[in-house]
């Protein structure tokens, strides 16, 4: 092992502990971390940013799908949107990319009144064209993305998604906090109420473009997200209202598959909140690019999430407040700083004697 994988190993190491850390104490995030931390081999979170270093390139077209909507309001929550608004602008600073959000349209205003707070500018189908014409413009101009809101209409979403497939050609399509259905087609909820009729079909999308062989990463916190069938039997296993078994309930509405949703990603993230995960993957891009702008920092994290407050988006618990499943700002602002500072201080860190040395006594080389 060389002192740059040993260094960017325990970065990972300490992103991955950031972004599960279990304030609440029941120990979901544990449970599934434990499987997709087998599944990448490494810590996840650099695991993840190496893969799309090897996938993105400049003026790649990258598709970030998200967008939950919650009962009883109606109303999309914060988490997914934050993460989802952020990732766009460390993917154009880090590659010099060209993202798309794919959303529900309820997400749309809140994207909108955000780009600004992050420096970019959007093009929003509806809006300034059609959706391919949003796309293009984004495509020929810096600092810009594309927005596209998804029909909860299942054959609408295909014919967008045929739309897509047959006049872009991405980089990757990239999932967090989105609705997945399970194997019966249907959506759910954390607790397995059934709601199929209010999500947008982001998975038609996703599952199309998997089947082009355009490579899938996604981001979940507990099991009804897009991508995380690709840990369907450990969910089944560990993780309540995944199935009906003779001690637990399986979903409400009778379809009797439960939560999970069937869309396996190729490469999945799990996190005590999925806008957390999405932060740690940013923070180490930025470690890998050796550019610590590409993380956002407190001041960003606390302007855009208030924003998108205002423009309705939700806490789990219903409130509008500026708050993400049920973290407040400022507990959500001291993640982002401890990422951000870990990363910081290790781009900086250059110490040859301590790395040869530490080396030296072998620990790692089981790595």
């Amino acid at each position: 092992m060389t002192k740059e994988k040993l260094a960017a190993y325990n970065i990972g190491e300490n992103l991955d502990t950031l972004m599960n850390l279990d304030p609440r104490g029941y120990g979901v995030c544990r449970i599934l971390y434990k499987a997709s931390r087998s599944r990448a081999g490494k810590p996840v979170s650099l695991a993840m940013a190496e893969h799309l270093v090897e996938s993105v390139r400049k003026n790649s077209l990258i598709y970030i799908m998200t967008g939950f909507i919650l009962r009883p309001h109606k109303h999309p929550e914060t988490d997914g949107i934050t993460g989802a608004i952020l990732l766009v602008r460390s993917l154009i600073l880090a590659f010099d990319a060209k993202p798309v959000i794919l959303c529900p349209l309820e997400n749309i205003p809140a994207i909108a009144a955000c780009s600004p707070l992050t420096g970019m500018h959007c093009f929003i189908a509806g809006r300034d064209g059609d959706e391919l014409s949003v796309i293009k413009t984004a495509q020929e101009l810096p600092f810009s993305f594309a927005v596209i809101p998804v029909s909860k209409d299942e054959a609408e979403a295909a014919a967008l998604s045929s739309l897509l497939t047959a006049g872009t050609d991405p980089a990757a399509v990239f999932a967090t906090e989105a609705p997945g259905a399970n194997t019966a087609g249907e959506y759910h909820n954390a607790v397995g109420v059934n709601m199929t009729g209010l999500e947008a079909k982001l998975d038609v999308v996703f599952s199309a473009f998997q089947k082009k062989g355009v490579p899938s990463f996604a981001v979940g916190d507990l099991g009804n997200e897009i991508g995380m069938g690709a840990i369907a039997e450990h969910l089944r296993t560990y993780i309540p209202y995944t199935r009906k078994t003779a001690r637990a309930a399986g979903c409400c509405c009778g379809c009797a598959d439960g939560i999970i949703a069937a869309s396996a990603a190729d490469y999945l993230l799990t996190a005590t909140v999925s806008d957390w995960g999405v932060y740690a993957i940013i923070s180490a891009l930025a470690y890998l690019k050796k550019d610590i702008t590409i993380m956002h920092d407190e001041r960003i994290e606390r302007d855009v999430l208030t924003e998108c407050s205002r423009q309705g988006m939700v806490d789990m618990s219903g409130a509008l407040i500026p708050a993400i499943d049920g973290f407040s700002v400022d507990m959500i602002c001291t993640i982002v700083s401890l990422m951000r500072s870990t990363v910081e201080y290790a781009i900086g860190y250059d110490n040859e004697k301590w790395f040869s040395e530490t080396l030296a006594r072998g620990f790692y080389d089981r790595l």
